[in-house]
């Protein structure tokens, strides 16, 4: 239809120009000779290309599919990392027997390890996704992540165990799990912060169930056929990458290298004050994040006994993980550009008073009430983590700007739980390990409240500079109305 139009427009044009009189060319001609043809060249714009169709996103439809097939994604990934401490005291059991000392650092870094590389893949997976679509990288890492955990139950030594299930399976779930996020970008808009809401609620849903589970397994059937029977999960999260449709469309294509360069490493995400305000704070935050997940079921046994049901725990800051990530998830629907930020801020001031109150606790009742407000605030911090990429960088840059971000995170979360369970073997307890694990949330949430006052402060930058621009393009338009002047005194003159 477009280019109908255009032959119609160009033929009416030169029929136009063919039945311009004798009289109206020579006018043209004086023009440019009396120097009006400068205001003809400014008249004489291109007329501008037809405008993009902007994307309409569908809210619904094929994306409550999606929808489901990220819950899970989201579900099996993390229900499976934040249930670590349930596999850590099983690995600390056989391996520490074996050697005779106590290994609480090594075996803890086994955890450490797969939930750091799950976001140190991050960046590359932002790459793959940009490259082969979330579908592909998807599926393709939910089958690595299941032969990561397939071979894991076959191994004896844990150096194996940092390979096989630290660096294997986590790189496969970090393939798997950020396209799970970005994808939903391509369905929802207005309802983007309760559907994330709801799908990294499968995370909590999994964490409440999955630690009675492994429990009852590790007790019936050994470490190496819980494993086997994790691989399940794993292979229905490969069917579940098969639901993610594209629906965006694709960015153009140039053979120009720097063109690839740019879209393999987008620069643009670190142009944003913000984003490099937020891809700092964030990792700041978290070197105390994991250690809860790790150390609190160990912890309990030895604060309160082996025959406490020291599960309830993890069941509680699953179901407050849900319930959070729906509240926030909601909420942040109607929080405006960077002030969503703030909720992050005051998920991680509780995350950090919190972990300073787990030795604190001498009933298990207190532990239970301090586990119930830390998962409503982590369900808060992760659901509005795609919300925030969104409006700090924008729906092209959002894949990369999630994928560095994660990236970054990795350090932390590698570096935690190890260093806790190195100040247990050397004090014998956790409760410095607690206290210490409290300090980094609060001091990147302090971090964190300057980005809403920085975009604040570009907006209005902006503003001005909108303005500078129309009083440029007001100054200009005097200029050329008086050349306009001074040509028609100028042809005045030769006549006289």
């Amino acid at each position: 239809m477009t280019e109908g139009n255009n032959v119609t427009e160009s033929d009416n044009k030169d029929t136009t120009a063919g039945d311009v009189p004798a009289e109206e060319k020579n006018a043209e001609e004086e023009k440019k000779e009396n120097g009006e043809c400068k205001v003809d060249l400014v008249e004489k714009v291109s007329p501008p290309a037809a405008a993009e169709v902007e994307f309409v996103h569908p809210e619904g439809g094929w994306g409550w599919v999606v929808m489901l097939a990220s819950m899970w994604c989201n579900g099996s990934v993390f229900g499976i990392q934040n249930s670590f401490g349930i596999l850590y005291v099983s690995l600390l059991n056989e391996f520490s027997s074996k050697d005779g000392v106590d290994m609480s650092s090594k075996t803890s870094f086994v955890g450490s390890l797969s939930m750091g590389m799950i976001f140190f893949c991050s960046p590359i997976v932002s790459i793959f996704t940009d490259i082969f679509g979330c579908r592909i990288t998807a599926v393709g890492g939910a089958a690595v992540g299941l032969v990561g955990l397939l071979a894991s139950s076959f191994v004896k030594s844990l150096d194996v165990m940092y390979f096989t299930y630290g660096i294997v399976f986590a790189c496969g779930c970090s393939f798997a799990y950020q396209p799970s996020l970005v994808i939903l970008g391509h369905y929802f808009k207005k309802r983007l912060g309760l559907v994330n809401g709801i799908v990294t609620a499968g995370s909590g849903v999994f964490t409440v169930t999955l630690p009675f589970i492994l429990s009852k397994l590790l007790d019936e059937v050994g470490l190496q056929n819980t494993l086997r029977v994790l691989c399940i999960l794993m292979f229905v999260l490969i069917l579940a990458g098969f639901t993610y449709k594209p629906l965006l469309p694709a960015k153009p294509a140039m053979t120009q290298t720097g063109f690839r360069l740019s879209r393999l490493f987008n620069m643009n995400i670190w142009k944003s004050v913000g984003y490099r305000i937020w891809a700092f704070g964030i990792p700041a935050a978290l070197y105390g994040y994991y250690v809860p997940y790790v150390h609190l079921m160990k912890h309990v046994q030895e604060r309160f006994g082996p025959n406490v049901n020291k599960e309830i725990l993890l069941l509680c800051i699953g179901i407050t993980s849900c319930l959070g990530r729906f509240i926030f998830g909601s909420v942040a629907d109607f929080v405006k550009g960077s002030n969503k930020v703030f909720l992050q801020v005051l998920s991680f001031f509780v995350i950090g008073v919190m972990s300073m109150m787990i030795p604190l606790c001498n009933i298990f009742g207190g532990l239970i009430a301090v586990c119930l407000l830390m998962g409503l605030f982590d369900g808060c911090f992760i659901c509005i983590m795609a919300p925030i990429a969104f409006e700090l960088v924008g729906a092209k840059d959002v894949s990369q700007a999630i994928g560095f971000l994660l990236g970054l995170m990795s350090i932390p979360m590698v570096a935690g739980p190890p260093i806790a369970g190195f100040l247990r073997d050397k004090l014998g307890s956790y409760d410095m390990a607690f206290y210490l694990a409290g300090i980094p949330p609060i001091i990147g949430g302090i971090v964190l409240c300057l980005i809403p006052w920085v975009e604040a402060r570009n907006r209005r930058k902006q503003k001005k500079e909108g303005l500078s621009k129309e009083q440029d393009v007001s100054q200009k338009m005097i200029e050329l109305e008086k050349a306009q002047e001074d040509a028609k005194n100028k042809r005045g003159d030769s006549v006289l």
